[in-house]
């Protein structure tokens, strides 16, 4: 039996409302399709418009295989091509990010422009062709300050999370930020694990003291209820909105992405120790009000983020292999704002600091514990994992599909 088929088997038998089986977990065979059906084929965040703030200004990074760069062109626009010269097949940029008129590969010189077209290439002959030899391309959308990547032939419609999405966003102004603070940490554990416990604020009174200060640790705020019928939730969404803030609760048809804006706990207004702001610019000067909670904003594989008033914190969620996964973090403040004099750095990043090296230990441990020949299956709590089950189900959903559809087998190395 070809991997595939076994995969296709382990679906139809899942217990809905149970953990996966061991193997989706832990099985290099299953992590290389998950790549293959999911990764390759998602609209993946990749990093915010303001990383490129002008032309030539370009970011990296890894997906799986594929290296990709993200750079702005002469006209501004932002566009993504594969980070591999078609000459050899050397990474062009090898540096996380950069400025350059024009990307030089190091090995031969490979010149390419901006738009990936190739404009030099030493001594190749009378007979070559430039025009046949510039970069390849990556699918590339920019939407309320993220830029989003698909390494799919044939991408999806991005229109319909655009429209979802953008105009809850688009009041943040995030395009005209800055990024005040970065951090990649590794989690020891399949990247289903960091997003199971991404989707559920069961743990947090045990694990996030900072956190919990200032987060509801509520189901209705985490999950995928909506939240409507709480009093509470229900006059949040009513002041947003009022101060023109897109605030209900929206959830993709498929079910890859969710937004919403929530309350914080009693008269906090963002991610502190005191509740109070950690920036004293406001994120942007279109939105003064105090007391708009926080937008939250998930988008299956790849990104959650919480957008208060004084600052925003992004989460790209990136696969190393079958049991390590990397997940960024950054802070992103009002483009004016300067350190030691708006805010204090230790204080701004303090809480998700924290609170990203607990879960990491969380979903090291759940790793730990699912590599035992005594591990199967357990059940999710019908009140505080609704979101955790909702994600599973999106995985399963996508993968049972998409495994039908492919007709070519995969076969384990052994």
């Amino acid at each position: 039996m070809d991997v595939q088929d076994e995969m296709r088997q382990r679906l139809a038998a899942r217990q809905q409302g149970f953990t996966l089986e061991q193997p989706f977990y832990t099985d290099p065979a299953y992590f290389d399709v998950d790549m293959k059906m999911v990764w390759y084929r998602e609209w993946l965040f990749a990093g915010h418009d303001c990383e490129v703030p002008r032309p030539g200004a370009f970011f990296t990074l890894q997906v799986g295989d594929y290296p990709v760069i993200v750079v702005r062109d002469r006209e501004g626009q932002i566009r993504a091509f594969h980070n591999s010269c078609r000459h050899r097949g050397s990474r062009v940029c090898s540096a996380a990010r950069g400025t350059s008129a024009r990307l030089v590969c190091p090995y031969h010189q490979w010149t390419y422009d901006l738009d990936g077209s190739l404009v030099f290439a030493r001594q190749m002959g009378p007979d070559f062709d430039a025009s046949a030899y510039g970069l390849k391309s990556v699918a590339c959308e920019s939407v309320g300050g993220y830029v989003f990547i698909s390494l799919a032939d044939t991408p999806a419609d991005f229109g319909p999370t655009r429209d979802m999405i953008e105009p809850y966003l688009a009041p943040h102004n995030l395009a005209d930020t800055k990024v005040a603070h970065e951090t990649t940490i590794i989690e020891k554990g399949n990247w289903k694990l960091v997003w199971e416990n991404n989707r559920e604020c069961y743990h947090c009174a045990g694990n996030h003291p900072e956190l919990c200060k200032t987060y509801p640790e509520a189901p209705g705020v985490t999950g995928v209820s909506g939240g409507a019928d709480d009093p509470e939730i229900a006059a949040h969404w009513a002041h947003c909105e009022a101060l023109g803030l897109p605030s209900a609760f929206r959830m993709a048809d498929d079910g890859h992405s969710r937004i919403t804006r929530m309350p914080l706990l009693r008269d906090a207004v963002s991610y502190t120790m005191s509740g109070r702001p950690a920036v004293s610019k406001p994120l942007t000067d279109a939105i003064a009000a105090d007391h708009i909670g926080a937008m939250l904003l998930f988008h299956y594989p790849t990104n959650w983020n919480h957008i208060l008033g004084d600052h925003a914190i992004t989460f790209r969620v990136l696969p190393i292999g079958p049991q390590e996964t990397a997940v960024t973090t950054k802070w992103l403040v009002n483009r004016e704002a300067v350190e030691g004099v708006d805010y204090d750095l230790d204080e701004l990043i303090h809480v998700w600091t924290e609170t990203n090296d607990q879960d990491r230990q969380i979903v090291e441990e759940n790793a730990f514990g699912i590599r035992s020949p005594a591990y199967e299956p357990g059940p999710y709590s019908s009140d505080h994992e609704g979101g955790v089950d909702q994600f599973v189900d999106w995985y399963c959903r996508i993968m049972a599909l998409r495994l039908t559809e492919e007709d070519s087998p995969t076969l384990r190395v052994a």
